[in-house]
């Protein structure tokens, strides 16, 4: 069985997807948009609310 490659994600890419779950917009619909899986994008949401939950900056995970 192949394996898949890991994608890479531009900072800014993440924080552009968090930003959408944040402002409102479903998990399913913005990893959809985005040609991502909702779990990944899931993770970075969550990634982005422990780090701002904590005080720090965490680039493109939507809390710079």
């Amino acid at each position: 069985m192949k394996r898949i490659p890991k994608q890479d994600y531009t900072p800014e890419f993440r924080e552009l997807a968090v930003k959408q779950v944040t402002d409102g917009q479903s998990v399913g619909a913005v990893a959809r948009e985005l040609g991502l899986v909702e779990q990944t994008l899931r993770t970075w949401v969550k990634t982005a609310a422990a780090a701002l939950w904590l005080g720090r900056a965490v680039p493109g995970a939507g809390c710079l």
